[in-house]
């Protein structure tokens, strides 16, 4: 380790269909160094490049996300991992939320700690009721197709006609297995 401290950015978008150009672009524009990407949902943290990320952030280190959102949609879990990242004695910096810049708090003992905690638990809860109420909407959405005839779900995988042999040899060893009642 070099002593440097980083910037370090990290974004996410939840599907390969979500443009993640201004979510760099920003984080480019705030002097990252490093920046990680995830393709991934915002339920929890097993991100490949968040865990990389992590695992590379150092004392006096400053982590850069565009919106607390991008970092994650689940409350307990994102107080769990902002707390780990003030443990390694990191800085955290969400650009669109200027209370949630930790390194402006490092030398108000006590005050400023609590603000960003209050803030980051309030925030942190309503990020994880959008994503709620995203999934609502969904499945309200999907109920709406099946009653049009729309939605059929998924195409089935492994039938007794699968072209597939693989899929084929699956279908028959579940049938051979519901045979034997195992």
């Amino acid at each position: 380790w070099s002593g440097k401290k980083m910037k370090i950015g990290y974004a996410r978008v939840s599907s390969k269909t979500q443009n993640i150009e201004r979510q760099t672009k920003e984080l480019e524009e705030n002097g990252c160094e490093e920046i990680y990407i995830d393709v991934a949902s915002g339920k929890d943290f097993n991100r490949p490049n968040y865990i990389v990320m992590k695992s590379k952030l150092r004392k006096g280190d400053e982590l850069v996300i565009h919106d607390l959102s991008r970092f994650g949609r689940n409350k307990d879990e994102i107080i769990k991992e902002w707390k780990d990242i003030m443990d390694l004695k990191a800085e955290i910096n969400v650009l669109n939320m200027p209370v949630l810049n930790t390194a402006q708090y490092k030398d108000i003992k006590g005050i400023g700690k609590l603000i960003s905690e209050i803030f980051l638990s309030v925030m942190s809860w309503t990020v994880e009721e959008e994503r709620n109420r995203i999934r609502e909407a969904q499945q309200e959405g999907i109920e709406i197709a099946k009653v049009k005839g729309k939605f059929k779900g998924r195409p089935v995988k492994y039938h007794e006609h699968a072209k597939n042999a693989q899929e084929r040899l699956i279908y028959n060893e579940i049938v051979r297995m519901l045979n034997n009642k195992e």
